[in-house]
């Protein structure tokens, strides 16, 4: 132990602790006392303790490190540091140090014997201030206690990424013990199905030194190898400080139940939005086949990879189910995003039968939503015939879930839903999802099909009041038509004649009653009907529609437009009267088209106002174009827009009425109709006695 080292220019400075340890940052002082108590060596960080140079304590008594001790205390602290390392071989001491600016300080001291080779004893010293001192205890009882009892796993691994050290929070996660982990790879007991993933993803902590913080891995273990787990692992690079090895540290919880219930919550909240927009998109029209493909719309392909739905084609609605005889259904809807031959399984067959002991009648015999494995049982009990079976065996879809479509105590058809493999098979949350959706569609269906009943009666009686052929003598050749709107309105009050009167003459009528359905339509037939008896005993147009107004007003008619033209072929004239409905259009044989009539009465039923009558004439060879507001008037549209794109078309060349008709309707009309449209094209011939023309048609005179 070399005296001279007395410090200065080339002292290297304090001692430190290991590097990367927690004793990093403790300043640790060394030094010596002789057997006579002096200071005998000044190591390196003794001066920045003590506050001392070399030069100025060697030799002197070690007591100047001390405060000096009460009167009748005994032997001071360094003669008592010197005594008890003799006495015991070493010894440790809190005790209180002074330094050369004469503060006093808490110190730790560690003291023990040494013997010189000339056989001198000096006693060495480690001093260290005691606030550092107890930072570094209470990190350690952090992390003991930390390795005791943390519910977070904590592991060590080498570079080998072999097990060095790990808590037992750690061992009961795996489901091992603790000193079985020990020298074992981490991808011995961490078992992923990652192809590799996550050992990639240690190795490159441990080569490139980048930290993972809350990854999630999916992982089994030998000591629970029916589990799957998740975990949230971090992992981060450790120093390697003194002759320690590399690895690795991490933290690791289980983070299963909670990855479960989210992933049960995520998907309940996906059914309620599926719900939510089913409830929005299905039922928004009063057609069966419209809502139907709206409920395959909905499912497919968010909820499953095909659906169909199908109408069971029952012989009386009221009869109970029997198992034992074949259900026959229709489907009306059909979707998959599945290839061929699945496109061919749901789309190429309209009727369907069901054998008797099928899953459809398991089904039907519960009430309630099944689903079905699809294998060579089920498509042999399902399927008639073998061709669709193995069509359906083929398709791609592994699972099927059918849900009956019950609304009012009566089942109205079914609906599928099949999923193939690259899905999950349907669970029980699926069951009640699919019963939902199939409730809801089947109160929309079952008021599809009410709706569809009344319309069908509506038209029904609509089509019967109407004239099937109406004549009008053989001075005027007619062209009639009538288009009820589209199957998501109802029928309206639209109707036309044609009157065969005494000495050659023809009435001709056409009149819109406001309103839908059957109301409309008997209220239209009443008007039809007295306008026709009417018009035998009735002279004049405007008397006429003074007493159809009356007859209105006493039957409930609130509102309902009406045209009537009488023409005599003796004369070449017609008289008109019009009870608020759109003018007729009188095409002449050089193309030029304009409105005759335009003089508009108050509609029918609204009574107090009296009506006129015109007089204009029509010249031989001209067509009369009378039509219903279905024709010109559309949503956005002003009627004035329609009527004079009628007159463009009635420019056109007509060629014979019925193709003048049909191509007037085509290119006027769109898909979708959504009122009642009445054409009637009436050509005027000569007749015998005729008088010149006289004009275009212009109006000769009025009454009223």
């Amino acid at each position: 132990m070399p005296s001279d080292r007395l410090g200065g220019a080339d002292d290297p400075g304090p001692i430190r602790s290991e590097p990367g340890s927690l004793l990093e940052h403790v300043v640790v002082a060394v030094f010596g006392i002789d057997e006579e108590d002096r200071v005998c060596y000044w190591g390196p960080g003794a001066q920045n303790l003590f506050g001392h140079e070399a030069g100025s304590v060697l030799t002197r008594p070690a007591a100047a490190l001390f405060p000096e001790p009460a009167p009748g205390e005994g032997p001071g602290p360094a003669a008592h540091l010197a005594e008890r390392a003799r006495a015991l071989g070493y010894w440790r001491v809190r005790l209180p140090a002074l330094h050369r600016d004469g503060s006093v300080f808490d110190c730790g001291f560690r003291v023990f014997p040494m013997t010189g080779a000339t056989g001198a004893s000096v006693v060495i010293g480690l001093a260290s201030r005691g606030d550092e001192l107890d930072r570094v205890k209470t990190n350690l009882s952090f992390l003991d206690s930390l390795f005791e009892t943390c519910p977070i796993g904590l592991v060590m691994l080498d570079e080998e990424l072999r097990y060095v050290h790990l808590n037992q929070a750690m061992a009961d996660m795996d489901g091992i013990p603790l000193d079985e982990h020990l020298g074992r790879r981490m991808a011995d007991i961490m078992i992923t199905s990652d192809e590799g993933e996550y050992q990639r993803m240690l190795r490159t902590v441990a080569d490139e030194g980048r930290t993972v913080i809350g990854t999630l891995v999916g992982l089994r273990t030998p000591g629970h190898p029916d589990r799957d787990q998740v975990r949230s692992v971090s992992f981060f690079p450790l120093t390697g400080a003194g002759d320690t090895r590399r690895g690795l540290g991490g933290l690791l919880l289980d983070v299963t139940d909670r990855e479960q219930a989210i992933l049960e919550a995520t998907a309940a909240r996906r059914r309620l939005a599926l719900l939510d927009r089913a409830a929005a998109s299905i039922g928004t029209t009063l057609d069966l086949d419209t809502t139907a493909r709206e409920l395959v719309g909905a499912v497919v392909p968010e909820f499953c990879d095909a659906s169909v739905v199908e109408l069971v084609e029952w012989m009386d609605e009221t009869e109970a189910f029997d198992p034992e005889l074949p259900v026959a259904t229709r489907r009306i809807a059909s979707g998959t995003t599945l290839p061929e031959p699945a496109v061919e399984l749901v789309s190429g067959l309209r009727e369907v039968t069901y054998p008797p002991g099928s899953s459809t009648h398991q089904m039907l015999s519960t009430g309630r939503p099944l689903c079905f494995t699809v294998d060579e049982d089920f498509a042999t009990r399902t399927v008639v015939h073998q061709e669709r079976a193995q069509l359906l065996l083929d398709s791609g879809l592994t699972c099927i879930l059918m849900a009956p479509l019950i609304a009012r105590g009566t089942v109205q058809g079914i609906a599928m839903f099949g999923r193939s493999a690259a899905r999950p098979a349907f669970a029980e949350e699926d069951l009640g999802l699919a019963g939902e959706l199939a409730s809801r569609a089947a109160l929309c269906l079952d008021n599809a099909r009410l709706y569809g009943k009344v319309r069908d009666i509506a038209l029904t009686l609509q089509r019967a009041l109407l004239p099937s052929a109406p004549a009008a003598g053989p001075y005027v050749d007619i062209s009639h038509r009538y288009l009820p709107g589209s199957r998501g309105t109802e029928v309206g009050g639209d109707w036309y004649d044609a009157i065969t009167l005494p000495d050659g003459r023809v009435a001709l009528v056409v009149g819109d009653v406001m309103g839908h359905g059957v109301p409309a339509a008997a209220a239209m037939g009443r008007l039809r009907i007295t306008a026709k008896t009417l018009a035998r005993h009735t002279a004049e147009p405007a008397a006429l529609l003074g007493e159809l107004d009356a007859c209105a007003q006493e039957a409930g008619i609130e509102w309902a437009t009406f045209l009537y033209l009488l023409y005599d072929p003796r004369t070449g004239r017609a008289r008109i009267a019009n009870a608020g409905h759109p003018p007729p259009l009188v095409r002449h044989r050089d193309g030029s088209v304009h409105a005759v009539g335009e003089v508009l009465g108050v509609p029918l039923g609204v009574g107090g106002v009296p009506y006129r009558s015109i007089e204009v004439e029509i010249p031989e060879g001209a067509v009369v174009a009378l039509y219903t507001d279905g024709l010109v008037e559309a949503r956005g549209q002003d009627i004035d827009t329609g009527i004079d794109a009628l007159r463009e078309q009635l420019r056109a060349p007509l060629g014979s009425l019925e193709e003048g008709a049909d191509r007037i309707l085509a290119n006027l009309l769109p898909d979708t109709a959504t009122d009642d449209t009445v054409l009637v094209l009436a050509r005027i011939s000569g007749s015998p006695g005729r008088p010149p023309a006289r004009g275009t048609g212009s109006p000769r005179r009025a009454s009223s």
